[in-house]
């Protein structure tokens, strides 16, 4: 079983394609991005002739694919936590209020930081952390009159020691994600869930019903209503704790890369039948 990420070169994925037409083996082209929609001149340009369908990260995607004809099939198969590397690190000392890990995003997600995270925080007067990649001069210095300290780029297995060092932390969707893709959280929330890290999410379309929005995490769907739940969580210590402990459970009954991996397996069951 190959599994070949969407962001490899077309000609790779072809090449791929052409080589499962001499040998025997199941072969899914796995689509964790927007771009099927938001570039689908690129997208109808891969050769997925040979593969024996599409995994992708939402619903909405996996009917685009099955409705244009790029793939034979097509399945919904989610993000994950692994809870191996994604858990509560109890024995990390809390340095900070907040945490954001993300990267700037390339102007996709610049007026939603703006909105959810930096003014929330230089009106709040919270001590702040971000992490992340590609902030260009505008987004440092708008982070700098807040007073969030920008710690650049980390690599992902020391995500949980943020999280656990900041009392809380939040999500800010991609413009796509929030305002064309309905159902798709990126897999930040599923980590930030499984480390127990209470959460208050910008909004967006839970569509496939994979959280209990406001018992799993908060939903703000502005600014102001980011400063209120932020304000909530860092001053109300049970309702931090339920929510942690809320949000975690849900990850460990539904979304763990060992449910992934049985879904995987299902669907390679149903190839074979």
């Amino acid at each position: 079983m190959v599994l070949v990420h969407e962001w490899n070169l077309q000609e790779l994925v072809a090449k791929i394609g052409r080589e499962r037409e001499q040998r025997r083996f199941a072969l899914f082209f796995h689509d964790t991005h927007h771009r099927s929609l938001t570039a689908r001149e690129q997208m109808e340009a891969y050769d997925l002739r040979n593969y024996d369908g599409v995994l992708a990260f939402g619903k909405v995607l996996t009917d685009l694919y099955k409705n244009a004809g790029w793939a034979k099939r097509a399945w919904t198969w989610h993000e994950a936590a692994d809870v191996r590397v994604f858990y509560p690190r109890r024995q990390v000392t809390q340095t900070t209020e907040l945490v954001w890990v993300g990267n700037w995003g390339d102007d996709e997600r610049a007026a939603e930081i703006k909105e959810f995270l930096v003014e929330p925080v230089r009106q709040l007067g919270v001590r702040a952390a971000a992490y992340g990649v590609r902030y260009p001069t505008p987004a440092l210095a708008a982070l700098s009159v807040a007073r969030i300290k920008y710690h650049g780029w980390i690599p992902n297995f020391k995500v949980p020691e943020v999280f656990a060092a900041g009392r809380a932390t939040i999500h800010v969707p991609r413009r796509p994600y929030a305002t064309a893709l309905p159902g798709i959280p990126t897999i930040r929330i599923f980590e930030a869930l499984a480390c127990g890290t209470p959460l208050v999410s910008a909004f967006w379309s839970d569509s496939e019903e994979l959280f209990h929005g406001g018992k799993d995490f908060l939903v703000a769907r502005d600014g102001d209503e980011m400063k209120k739940h932020l304000k909530a969580v860092l001053t109300n210590p049970d309702l931090a704790q339920e929510l942690a402990a809320r949000g975690r459970e849900t990850i460990l009954s539904r979304h763990t890369c060992a449910h992934r991996v049985d879904e995987l397996f299902q669907i390679h069951e149903e190839l074979r039948s």
